[in-house]
Parts: C-alpha cells; sequence; structure tokens
C-alpha cells in the first residue's frame, strides 16, 4: 500500500500517487473518476501507470509517441513527486504520449503501427536521456495518417494483433526480426479492406484472457488460447462480430475470474 503509482498522461506529463489513496471498492464497483485524484488538464488523459516500489539507479522508463519518437530516462529521474506534477518526455506539436514501460537497459522494444506494421530493436539503440528531452525517432511512419498504436517490452513468446473491424491473430515474437531503431519495420498483420487499420497490440500468454470493446459499448470476452497462431504477414480471424457501422476500439488483458473467486 505504500508503493507509488507512477501516472503518465498523454500529454508527456507524470503525476505521482500513492496506492493508499486509491479507493478499495469491489471488482463490481465503478469506483472514483481519475480527475478527482490527479489534477488532470482538459483533454489530458492518463494511459499508462506503472507501480513502483523503490526509484533504482540501473532502471529505466521507456517511452514512446504517437509519431513514432521513442525516449528512455532514468527511474530515479522521477523520484521527486510534485503535486502538479512534471514534464516526462517533451512533445512536438500534434504528438502525444501513447504508453510507457519499466527496463533494465537491456530489454528489446517492439512499436506496432495503425498502418500494420512492428519494428523490434535493441533498447541499447536509445541513449539515456533527461526529463524534458524530445526522444529519438523508433519507427518511420508510412504518413500523416499513420500513427503508433502499441509500445510493448516482450516478456511472453506471443503477441496478439488486433484490427479496427474486428480480426487478429496471435503471432511469436520472435517472427519479428531485430533490426536498427528508426526503420519501417515488418508486417504484423495486413490491414486489408477487410481487415482495416490496426488498432491494439498486446502481449499474452495461453492462460491469458482478453476482453475486446466495440465502439458500440459491446464486451467480449475470450480466452487467448481460443485465438489462432498464425505467421507476421497472415490476415488473422475473426474476434469480435460487430454490429453495422461499429468498430474495434480496444482490448485489454484480464484476470481469469476462476482464479479471484475463493475456493468452495
Amino acid at each position: 500500500s505504500h508503493d507509488t503509482l507512477l501516472c503518465f498522461s498523454s500529454r508527456g506529463k507524470v503525476y505521482w500517487l500513492k496506492v493508499y489513496r486509491v479507493p478499495q471498492a469491489s471488482p463490481g464497483a465503478r469506483g472514483r473518476p481519475i480527475v478527482n485524484l490527479l489534477p488532470l488538464e482538459q483533454d489530458e488523459r492518463i494511459n499508462t501507470v506503472l507501480p513502483i516500489s523503490e526509484f533504482e539507479d540501473d532502471r529505466y522508463v521507456f517511452f514512446a509517441t504517437s509519431r513514432g519518437t521513442v525516449k528512455k530516462t532514468p527511474l530515479s529521474a522521477f523520484s521527486r513527486p510534485l503535486a502538479p506534477g512534471i514534464i516526462a518526455v517533451g512533445l512536438r506539436e500534434s504528438d502525444h504520449l501513447i504508453g510507457a514501460g519499466i527496463t533494465d537497459g537491456n530489454k528489446d522494444i517492439m512499436l506496432f503501427s495503425r498502418s500494420g506494421k512492428a519494428i523490434r530493436f535493441r533498447e541499447s539503440d536509445v541513449r539515456p536521456m533527461g526529463r524534458t528531452a524530445a526522444g529519438v525517432r523508433g519507427i518511420r511512419l508510412g504518413g500523416d495518417d499513420d500513427a503508433v498504436i502499441e509500445l510493448c517490452i516482450p516478456d511472453h513468446e506471443l503477441v496478439l494483433v488486433a484490427t479496427e473491424n474486428g480480426y487478429g491473430k496471435r503471432t511469436a515474437v520472435d517472427a519479428f526480426p531485430v533490426q536498427k531503431r528508426g526503420g519501417q519495420g515488418n508486417i504484423a498483420i495486413q490491414t486489408s479492406e477487410r481487415n482495416g487499420p490496426a488498432v491494439g497490440a498486446l502481449q499474452v500468454g495461453d492462460d491469458d484472457e482478453i476482453m475486446f470493446i466495440s465502439s458500440g459499448g459491446t464486451l467480449v470476452r475470450t480466452t487467448v488460447s481460443e485465438i489462432s497462431v498464425l505467421g507476421r504477414i497472415a490476415q488473422g480471424v475473426r474476434l469480435i462480430r460487430l454490429d453495422e457501422d461499429a468498430r474495434l476500439v480496444g482490448m485489454e488483458r484480464i484476470e481469469s475470474l476462476q482464479e479471484s473467486l475463493p475456493a468452495e
């Protein structure tokens, strides 16, 4: 309960929140709006929360933005909380932070784009930088309508990629060759007329469950083991059946209810 939550926002700021300040509630409770806990600005949203026990000198926070920029900063740079929050990454106009993760300096990094591409490179290709630095190019995007949709720091063998029209697949991380940062990457999934653009990517294990979320408010829960494992260039299989004019807008890995239920 004395751990610190580092809350990173779309505007590149970081806020501190002690775990004991987060209200405890049942799984079905609505909870409190995050704006009641943090001094967020208008249109600012929290998109990554990292629980921290100690601000170790040999750990880093790795960042990725929608325009393909990446940066890593020593975790210790975030050890002194300020109530109004501070800049964690300098953002250019029209750019926003899409994700952050903790690394040890020797991880592989994967970025997935809306155009269905993915790049895998060594974290060591990115030197440590200060908080306000803007970072360096992680992936070369296909155009103004392309964007990075996900940052992954692989610790699973498989990654699940999904598209706007409800299709997707699991693919082995090793199917993506390691290359230098800043390239266009490789095909992760076909963004055909049937599939639409990519909307998300998650590391998954066979025992995980996934919740798919549609623009119409439909939630579909499925086990990861039911989703086919296919090669990089495959189009994938149907993940969720969407209503007319609806689209897949998100997916999240969730804990199995069976694991959380007490034994009878």
